[in-house]
């Protein structure tokens, strides 16, 4: 990216000297990031190194020390309403009493309005969303009865129906089955196609060029990003891990 003008407006995401600290402490330090649209993007980093601060941060959730991010050339409080948010499964309660299909259907809610009813063309956009995960046969069942992997589809189904432009999706991966992280990764590549973006916290290394076109790598300062063939390499992953890992994830002697 130059930083024209005109490549301004091409882009998903960009952020200007962002610094967000929890109680004194500094989680993310004087980021500058910019992503292009329709880009899948993997955000790359030890555990602490401020992955999910990140996520929230754009969002909206954490207000930062300093610094600033726009969505879409937009700010926040106005490109917010472009984006499908993921969370980790971990963080939700998953004895509420809802069932998949009204989890699903609550992510029309934003552009419904929660004073109005779903009707037949929400109703419709969840059926689709459901299907397309793969789980519209557990349409009827409670959460609380649900699988890992199942409850990572219902997430992805609630993201799907808002037909967003950019997807921030918070460790997708994690705790599901090999079949479940193959279909996510499809969905992944078609919300791409279609000239979406999604950025997703991912910690297995191995993936890494087989999934995504964009990294970030991170450990509280950015450490690089860019196109994955010129930013993942060993020399990176050094600086943002350590010695001990390598561009296969293997420890390093």
């Amino acid at each position: 990216m130059t930083g024209s003008s005109e490549n301004k407006t091409e882009l998903a995401l960009e952020i200007n000297d962002l610094t967000v600290s929890y109680k004194d402490k500094p989680v993310l330090w004087d980021i500058d990031l910019e992503i292009p649209q329709g880009a899948l993007v993997g955000i790359i980093g030890p555990n602490g190194a401020g992955k999910t601060t990140l996520i929230k941060s754009v969002l909206g959730l954490l207000k930062p020390v300093a610094g600033s991010a726009r969505i879409l050339g937009l700010e926040i409080e106005q490109g917010i309403k472009k984006i499908a948010y993921v969370p980790q499964r971990g963080s939700v309660d998953w004895d509420f009493p809802a069932t998949v299909f009204d989890v699903v259907q609550m992510g029309t809610y934003g552009k419904l309005g929660w004073f109005r009813r779903p009707s037949a063309r929400e109703k419709k956009l969840t059926q689709d969303a459901l299907e397309k995960v793969g789980i519209y046969e557990l349409s009827n069942r409670q959460i609380s009865q649900l699988s890992g992997g199942q409850q990572q589809r219902v997430f992805l189904a609630r993201a799907l129906v808002q037909h967003a432009e950019i997807y921030l999706m918070d460790e997708p991966f994690q705790g599901v089955d090999s079949v479940t992280e193959q279909s996510i990764v499809e969905l992944l590549r078609g919300l791409r196609n279609q000239g979406a973006t999604a950025l997703v916290v991912h910690h297995d290394l191995q993936t890494v060029k087989e999934y995504f076109d964009w990294v970030v790598l991170l450990n509280v300062r950015k450490i690089a990003a860019g196109p994955v063939h010129e930013v993942f390499t060993d020399a990176n992953l050094k600086l943002t891990f350590g010695s001990r890992v390598s561009l296969g994830g293997i420890a390093l002697v």
